[in-house]
């Protein structure tokens, strides 16, 4: 019994680092390097910073396909946390989760391009002049795409959140406060989709219950990991539900 509270604790601790690893990739690919590149309304200037800045350009690139690299050990960690706790609600997390990776992987394919176009690699047909705004159109694409992957990010703190208020073995407000951040993100998101004009403060809210959110689960599995007394009592359920299952199934042969 000590060794799968130990191992529960490990893995509690495990998933608050991937976590906090996803976040910091988060704010330097979506946050930081665009912040040091874009300049709003300006394709020419916004396309120089790009040139003058490849390389950071580049790896803005590579951290947000490690961003959702790490989502997806991140939610396998979380499914393994979990799984005694509620199977399917595990398995819709991963889902939802798991769903966004080859989405990301496109929308980096196309910042590679914008940067190809601009180095005069592809689109040569193209007038010089052209150039930028073909860049910026793709750039463009990138941007709208990350904010409707928003409703993703969204729905997947749903079964999260569930299972971290039914688990017992941490607190119930955390498992409502990453809800509350989901709720936030997918609000956002059909903000901007159906009216944009107030899409400056929806991004403001969603980044604060984002913030409150998943900072709050992700500090409590580092430091606290789970109650260790009550985990106990999950375990001994888990046990004696599969040795009851076990049990009917011996007496159905």
């Amino acid at each position: 019994m000590k060794e799968k509270i130990t191992s529960l604790k490990k893995t509690a601790r495990l998933a608050g680092i991937l976590y906090l690893a996803m976040v910091f990739t988060s704010l330097y690919a979506h946050m930081y390097v665009p912040l040091q590149i874009w300049v709003g309304g300006d394709a020419a200037a916004t396309s120089n910073n790009i040139l003058a800045n490849e390389f950071l350009f580049r790896t803005c690139v590579v951290v947000s396909l490690v961003e959702v690299i790490i989502l997806l050990f991140l939610v396998l960690v979380l499914h393994r946390l979990f799984k005694p706790v509620n199977d399917q609600l595990t398995r819709l997390m991963v889902a939802l989760a798991g769903v966004q990776i080859p989405i990301a992987f496109v929308l980096g394919a196309f910042k590679i391009t914008a940067l190809m176009i601009l180095k005069g690699e592809v689109a040569s047909t193209f007038s010089t002049a052209q150039l930028p705004d073909l860049a910026i159109l793709f750039l463009e694409i990138t941007r709208y795409g990350g904010i409707t992957l928003e409703l993703l990010s969204g729905l997947w703190l749903f079964p999260f959140g569930m299972l971290v208020y039914k688990s017992r073995f941490i607190p119930h407000i955390l498992g409502v406060l990453p809800i509350i951040a989901g709720v936030g993100y997918m609000v956002d998101s059909l903000t901007f989709i159906l009216i944009p004009n107030y899409h400056a403060y929806t991004q403001i809210a969603a980044l604060i219950f984002s913030g409150v959110g998943e900072l709050s689960i992700i500090f409590w599995l580092l430091i606290k990991g789970v109650k260790e007394h009550i985990a106990i009592n999950v375990v001994s359920e888990t046990k004696t539900t599969v040795r009851s299952s076990t049990g009917k199934l011996k007496e159905y042969i």
